[in-house]
């Protein structure tokens, strides 16, 4: 009689538990971002009747099942604490944690994708910088300072610089690797920390022939807290989220950036993104195709062409000492072919191509 009560006690609780999600789910309205994975989430898919007798219907709807789930947050947190404690896995869907930084695996170098990189530099030079001063360098991923000392595993570095400078041509090499520690990083984010590359941004200067330096200028700091970075929520894991702290001076307060696709100017900062669904997008209002940071400041009338990627939103307010104009050209959003209608390349220009690992190793973004 009483594993009878038991049972029939089990079985209902089941049962009220698993309508009770169901009932939740079809209630609660449905978020549209997911700011701790920092995407767009998927709506409820349009019935058609093509879909349903094709199987699609039920595809999408599942994947539509999983963004939407209740508590979702929850569940992949415990799945990682699971995966970490209780079954001693080094990572979680090959995001990893040491002493709170947080980084990604990416171990399989990719040659052939660095050698596009190496070809594409190279058409840009071919096209339009013939005569210039150009220069390459190449920002480490995270993993170059802890992957191997922690057993895990990291793409070949010098296979991948050997690489670069096999297929460069007439362009200098600035090696950014020996002025780079873990310590410039944010713990939680890919970036490296603006406060903390002064001394990069002193190399570039010097590296282009320019007799300005970063840290000539007094800075002020202001600081952002919470920062949460973009690893933050694929470890599904509860760590100390990262300050952000951004400099300004005379130079950057007075400076104004034109965005070639709205044809609009704004201010070096947008603190007003800051805790948006990318809160690195406070340096130069994050990605953009084309723009120019106009410094009236500097007279020499001197400009750098800085082909970059993310990285380059942070360093390129520190680079105005040196140019009275930074114009930065992101390849994944503009094609090469256009370059010429926005760009006058006749002018005084030093030019540098700064890209992360990340980008070389997964080059067929670059246009």
């Amino acid at each position: 009689m009483k594993n009878n009560i038991k049972n029939i006690i089990v079985s209902v609780s089941f049962i009220m538990i698993i309508c009770g999600f169901m009932l939740a789910n079809i209630v609660i309205p449905d978020n549209e971002l997911s700011y701790s994975e920092r995407r767009r989430l998927i709506s409820i898919p349009n019935f058609s009747a093509y879909k349903l007798f094709r199987g699609e219907l039920f595809d999408e709807y599942e994947k539509y099942s999983l963004d939407q789930f209740l508590f979702r947050d929850t569940f992949r947190e415990l799945k990682a604490l699971t995966k970490y404690y209780l079954f001693n896995q080094k990572d979680n869907n090959n995001i990893y944690i040491i002493n709170g930084i947080i980084e990604k695996m990416q171990y399989e170098l990719d040659e052939r994708s660095v050698i596009n990189a190496a070809e594409k530099l190279n058409e840009v030079y071919e096209k339009y910088l013939i005569g210039k001063n150009v220069n390459y360098a190449i920002i480490p991923d995270k993993s170059y300072f802890i992957a191997a000392q922690n057993g895990y595993l990291a793409i070949n570095y010098d296979r991948m610089l050997e690489i670069m400078k096999q297929n460069t041509q007439n362009m200098k090499y600035i090696n950014l690797f020996e002025s780079l520690t873990i310590d410039d990083y944010y713990k939680t984010d890919i970036h490296w920390r603006q406060e903390k590359i002064i001394k990069i941004a002193d190399l570039l200067l010097y590296e282009l022939g320019s007799e300005a330096r970063a840290s000539n200028p007094i800075y002020s700091e202001h600081k952002l807290y919470p920062f949460y970075g973009s690893y933050y929520g694929q470890a599904a894991f509860r760590l100390e989220p990262d300050t952000m702290i951004y400099l300004t001076n005379k130079i950057i307060e007075n400076s104004v950036v034109l965005d070639y696709e709205t044809n609009t100017f704004s201010m070096v900062y947008a603190t007003d993104l800051f805790n948006g669904m990318d809160s690195y997008d406070v340096f130069l209002s994050g990605a953009k195709p084309l723009i120019t940071i106009y410094n009236e400041e500097c007279k020499n009338n001197k400009e750098l062409l800085l082909f970059r990627d993310s990285f380059g939103s942070s360093i390129a307010p520190l680079m105005l000492e040196g140019y009275s104009k930074v114009t930065l050209i992101d390849l994944r959003y503009i094609s090469t072919d256009l370059l010429g209608d926005y760009i006058d390349f006749s002018q005084d220009q030093d030019v540098l191509f700064l890209y992360n690992t990340q980008i070389l190793n997964n080059s067929s973004m670059l246009k």
